[in-house]
């Protein structure tokens, strides 16, 4: 198990069981914490085969370096992190995706995950997954019809699909909510629980390119389907969007740097992929980054 030391207690964390525990009554110094955020996303590419009207990545052709990013996974294993998440874009469309996902399973400590629509994954592709990804998010927004108008694939096609990432690791599913996804939460919270899921993720829908964010009659439709969900897959909700519903968070202390950080596809580390605010990573690394970046915080969280 990996050790983890911060505000919240001592952590200890098994990626291949995904057991976490926590000694919150074990409370340490500053000086003690480890420096890396307890999480970090990395868009490894922008580019993706689909055109979501909601998505928020730039549209442009960046990609990370593959050695650099090596480096900086290695960086944030050594500093404490518990685990990266690949995502992007389409971040199976990334040049040397499997090898990546590989190199950082058998060097590190890491645990990995990766987010995805799902239509990329085929059978060679998860063979040479296999036994390097600890788990997988599968990005379903709507269901039948309304999946098929925004994602712009059959709904059949994913449904399918998810059969196949069950093959690969435990999976949770994504749930981008706006007007026309609010009222298909029960039927795609039945096809998770149909199809294996471990993880229902609520992703109340952000402004982007003038598009509006998720509006307060729908977040209250949300807020009231949470308080009435019983279902057996566990929920979820970014920590960004967190205020107002009723979750646990056992890292209630660790907020900020100390919980996630977000690398682009440019090389930019940020709080959160939805952050205006990034410092590029440069020579001395993604822990330098992280130290300037702190300082940079308004909010002063570390």
């Amino acid at each position: 198990m990996k050790l983890r030391v911060g505000p919240s207690g001592v952590h200890f964390f098994d990626r291949t069981t995904g057991l976490n525990i926590l000694l919150d009554e074990v409370r340490l110094d500053r000086p003690h914490w480890s420096p890396a955020p307890r999480q970090v996303s990395i868009a490894l590419t922008n580019v993706c085969d689909l055109k979501c009207p909601y998505c928020y990545a730039p549209k442009n052709v960046d990609a990370l370096d593959f050695s650099r990013l090596l480096d900086w996974i290695t960086e944030l294993d050594e500093g404490g992190c518990l685990g990266v998440g690949f995502g992007g874009g389409e971040p199976t469309l990334y040049h040397r995706f499997a090898e990546l996902c590989s190199r950082v399973s058998h060097q590190t400590r890491l645990a990995v995950t990766f987010t995805t629509h799902g239509h990329g994954l085929d059978e060679g592709l998860l063979r040479d997954l296999r036994d390097t990804v600890h788990f997988v998010r599968v990005s379903v927004d709507g269901f039948g019809r309304t999946y098929e108008r925004l994602r712009g694939r059959p709904f059949a096609a994913i449904c399918r699909q998810l059969e196949m990432v069950r093959s690969l690791a435990p999976f949770g599913m994504n749930y981008v909510v706006n007007a026309l996804t609010v009222g298909d939460l029960d039927s795609v919270a039945a096809l998770a629980t149909e199809a294996g899921a471990v993880e229902f993720l609520l992703l109340p829908q952000r402004p982007v390119a003038g598009l509006r964010g998720i509006d307060s009659e729908t977040r209250q439709k949300l807020a009231t389907w949470v308080a009435r969900y019983q279902g057996n897959v566990r929920l979820a909700v970014s920590e960004t969007d967190a205020h107002g519903f009723r979750f646990c968070d056992p890292f209630a202390d660790e907020a900020g740097l100390s919980s996630y950080a977000h690398i682009d596809a440019s090389g930019s580390l940020r709080r959160s992929s939805y952050d205006s605010v990034g410092v590029g990573i440069g020579g001395s690394g993604v822990m330098r980054a992280l130290e300037v970046l702190r300082n940079h915080c308004e909010d002063g969280v570390s």
